[in-house]
């Protein structure tokens, strides 16, 4: 077996459960406001990674150029990229932002090229336009382009994401710090952007007791540990090869709709699927051995 699957695999389930996080984020938004909803959600996720954290008996390293570069990636990862999303959700519609967070793929690969100098191989490179027009065969019918303001957020959030995760590749390539560590450290100082701008901008809320179950699920499961397994696999795969991965939740969210919602996938959207997983598997099966 291939010693890249298990990252590989890892990474897939770590977007099923980010997939799952569109819909509570959106039911959330009906109660909370953005930045107030992804400022709790974070901050009680880094709670929960510093329980962890000193459970392990672990002492972060906070020294020197290191800790300049988790406080850069905190709040590029966490503040920009989390909390403009949670805004461009509540300008646009879910299918909307799940489409235009498929750039993030292509920000990912040229500060690849630029600040790690990964390069990607020939067929990679044909990967990525494939997954990025089954993106739009199977949204074309749903998208929704009427907030500018909305289109530049998310863009935004993606080139941040990116940004996010190249810096956390760069430190895990000389691994010099765990993969807990990075993650803890690094949504601490987000979390503080998210309470600041929170606080700031939309002031306190009261949380009902359905935005509180949310809130946990979302903190528990799709923010701390999933956050910590996706720094984990940038041990292993490149931010390029990883960021591709996230273009599978559209067919994770088309599919649990199908199963669970009763949603109908037409033709557009199963040839949508056919090219996106086609695009995804040349980029992971053909990986540049540089």
């Amino acid at each position: 077996m291939r010693p890249d699957v298990l990252p590989i695999l890892e990474g897939l389930f770590v977007t099923f459960l980010w997939s799952s996080s569109y819909i509570l984020i959106k039911i959330g938004l009906t109660e909370l406001s953005p930045f107030f909803f992804a400022a709790v959600r974070y901050s009680l996720a880094s709670i929960i990674l510093l329980m962890v954290s000193l459970a392990k008996g672990g002492k972060p390293r906070m020294e020197g150029k290191r800790l300049s570069y988790l406080v850069v990636a905190g709040l590029l990862g966490y503040t920009m990229a989390q909390g403009l999303q949670f805004v461009g959700l509540s300008l646009l519609p879910a299918v909307t932002v799940t489409f235009l967070l498929n750039f993030t793929a292509f920000f990912t690969l040229i500060l690849g090229i630029i600040l790690l100098r990964e390069w990607p191989s020939k067929t990679q490179c044909a990967g990525f336009p494939l997954a990025f027009l089954g993106a739009y065969a199977y949204f074309h019918e749903f998208l929704a382009f009427t907030n500018p303001l909305g289109i530049f957020i998310v863009l935004l959030s993606g080139l941040a994401w990116a940004s996010y995760m190249i810096l956390i590749r760069r430190l895990q390539r000389v691994r010099e710090m765990s993969s807990l560590e990075l993650t803890t450290i690094s949504m601490v100082v987000g979390s503080l952007g998210l309470l600041f701008l929170a606080f700031f901008l939309e002031g306190l809320q009261p949380i009902g007791l359905g935005g509180g179950l949310i809130i946990v699920w979302l903190s528990i499961v799709n923010t701390a540990f999933a956050f910590y397994t996706w720094n984990h696999v940038l041990k292993s795969i490149s931010a390029f090869r990883l960021s591709i991965l996230q273009n599978t939740m559209l067919v994770q969210i088309g599919l649990l709709s199908g199963l669970f919602l009763g949603d109908v996938i037409t033709l557009s959207m199963s040839l949508g699927i056919f090219l996106v997983l086609s695009g995804v598997f040349l980029v992971q099966m053909n990986a540049n051995p540089k």
